[in-house]
C-alpha cells in the first residue's frame, strides 16, 4: 500500500502562525489536519513531528482556504464549506460530533451535553469534549462554540484566550464572572 504524501501550508494570523496539512487526491486537495499556534513550540515543528515526511507546498485551493481562515480570524463572517475537509479520517462518533458543531451558527454556543443529546447519545458529554479536543479541523469546524453547561468556556486547542477572543469576535457575550452568557444556545 502506497503511503500518502502529505504537504503543509503555513498561515500567518493575528493568533500566530497556523498550518494546514493536506494531500493530493483525484478530486483535489484533501485537508487532513490544521495546527493552531500554541505555546512555545513553532507550528511547523509540530507539523513535522506528526507528519515527518510532509513537505511545504503551495496549492491555490489550500491558499484560498488559508485566506478564508485569515479573514475569519480578523472578524469577517466567513462560512467554511467542508468540500476539502477529510472527515473520513475521523471515527463515526467524532464525525457526528464535528458535524453537529459545524451546525452551530456564528454568535451562538452549545454545551457538550446538548451536543451529546443532539447526536443521540445523552450522557456522553465527556466523549463529546474529547471528540472536540481532538478536532483535526479547528476554525473550519468551530469547536470554540462548545462550552460547559455553566457557561465556563472549557478547553481549546489554541488556548482559552483564543477561544474567548473568537467567541467575543462573533458577538457572544460574557457575564461579569467571565462565563458565556447563555442567551443564544443551539440544540
Amino acid at each position: 500500500m502506497k503511503l500518502k504524501q502529505f504537504f503543509y501550508e503555513l498561515i500567518p494570523t493575528a493568533f500566530g502562525t497556523m498550518s494546514i496539512v493536506w494531500w493530493k487526491a483525484e478530486s483535489g486537495p484533501r485537508v487532513r489536519q490544521m495546527f493552531l499556534s500554541r505555546g512555545r513550540k513553532p507550528v511547523e515543528r509540530a507539523v513535522l513531528e506528526d507528519y515527518p515526511n510532509a513537505r511545504r507546498h503551495a496549492s491555490p485551493a489550500v491558499a484560498g482556504l488559508g485566506d478564508r481562515i485569515q479573514r475569519f480570524l480578523e472578524g469577517e463572517a466567513v462560512v467554511f464549506d467542508l468540500e476539502m475537509i477529510a472527515l473520513e479520517v475521523c471515527g463515526e462518533f467524532q464525525r457526528h460530533v464535528l458535524l453537529a458543531e459545524y451546525g452551530i451558527p456564528r454568535g451562538w454556543v452549545s454545551t457538550y451535553g446538548r451536543i451529546a443529546r443532539h447526536v443521540g447519545l445523552p450522557g456522553s458529554s465527556r466523549a463529546v469534549g474529547r471528540a472536540l479536543a481532538t478536532n483535526p479541523f479547528p476554525i473550519i469546524i468551530p469547536c470554540h462554540r462548545a462550552v460547559r453547561t455553566d457557561g465556563a468556556i472549557g478547553g481549546y486547542q489554541g488556548g482559552s484566550g483564543m477561544k474567548r477572543a473568537l467567541l467575543a469576535m462573533e458577538g457572544v457575550e460574557f457575564t461579569g464572572k467571565g462565563r458565556v452568557s447563555m442567551q443564544r444556545v443551539s440544540y
